[in-house]
C-alpha cells in the first residue's frame, strides 16, 4: 500500500515535544500519522511502536482493553530514551471501524469475547493491514525497529515489508478488571506474547 508524505509540525506533549508527519494512503485517502523524537535516520535501530487507532481507549480512557494506556506508555518510553517514533494508524476496532466495534461490544456485553463477537459479526478477528508502515518508515528514513508491541503478527507483517525489527520490547501494561477477559483472549486465541503466556514465545 503506497503513502504519500504531506506535512511536518512540531507536536508539544507532557512527555516530549515530538514532529509529527502526516501521511495520506494514495488509493484510499486514508489518514495517518507518525511522532518521532530526535535522530531517527542515523541508521541505528529506533525504538518504535505501531499503534492502530482505538477511539474508546486513546482518548475516552476505557479500561476495556489496553490500549489507551499502551499508547502512553510508548510515549513515555521513547521520551526516556530520547529518540523513537510512534507510527499511528487508522484502522479503528482493528479495522472494523468504529461503529462495528460498537457493535462487538455489545455481544461482548452479553458474553462473547472480542474475536467471537468480530466473527459473529462477519468479520476476521484481526483485519488490521501494516504494509502503509513501509513507505512511512522509508520517507523517514528509518529501516531498524525496537519494537514495542506483544503482537507476533506486527513483528512478521514489519519483516515481510523489508523492516527489520532488531529487537521486540514487551509492552504489558493497564490490567485491570475490565479487561482481563480481553488480554487473555489476545493471548489465547490471537497468540499475543504476554506474562502469563511467555514460555509460549519462540527463543531466538
Amino acid at each position: 500500500m503506497s503513502v504519500r508524505f504531506i506535512e511536518t509540525c512540531r507536536l508539544p506533549t507532557p512527555f516530549a515535544e515530538f514532529e509529527m508527519h502526516g501521511f495520506e494512503e494514495t488509493e484510499t485517502g486514508q489518514e495517518h500519522v507518525v511522532l518521532s523524537l530526535g535522530d531517527i535516520s542515523n541508521g541505528e535501530p529506533v525504538l518504535a511502536r505501531t499503534h492502530s487507532e482505538c477511539l474508546t481507549g486513546d482518548a475516552l480512557f476505557s479500561m476495556r482493553c489496553d490500549c489507551g494506556y499502551q499508547l502512553e506508555e510508548a510515549l513515555k518510553s521513547i521520551a526516556d530514551e530520547g529518540r523513537g517514533i510512534l507510527l499511528y494508524l487508522r484502522q479503528e476496532g482493528r479495522g472494523i471501524g468504529l461503529l462495528n466495534k460498537i457493535r462487538a461490544y455489545h455481544l461482548q456485553d452479553r458474553g462473547a469475547d472480542t474475536v467471537e463477537a468480530n466473527e459473529r459479526l462477519g468479520f476476521a478477528a484481526d483485519l488490521r493491514d501494516y504494509s502503509m508502515c513501509k513507505g512511512m518508515l522509508e520517507h523517514l528514513g528509518v529501516s531498524k525497529l525496537k519494537l514495542m508491541t506483544n503482537n507476533p503478527r506486527k513483528v512478521k507483517a514489519l519483516g515481510d515489508f523489508g523492516v527489520e525489527v532488531v529487537t521486540r520490547v514487551p509492552l504489558q501494561v493497564g490490567k485491570n478488571p475490565h479487561n482481563e477477559g480481553y488480554l487473555s483472549t489476545k493471548a489465547d486465541k490471537l497468540g499475543h506474547w504476554l506474562k502469563t503466556h511467555q514460555d509460549d514465545e519462540p527463543q531466538e
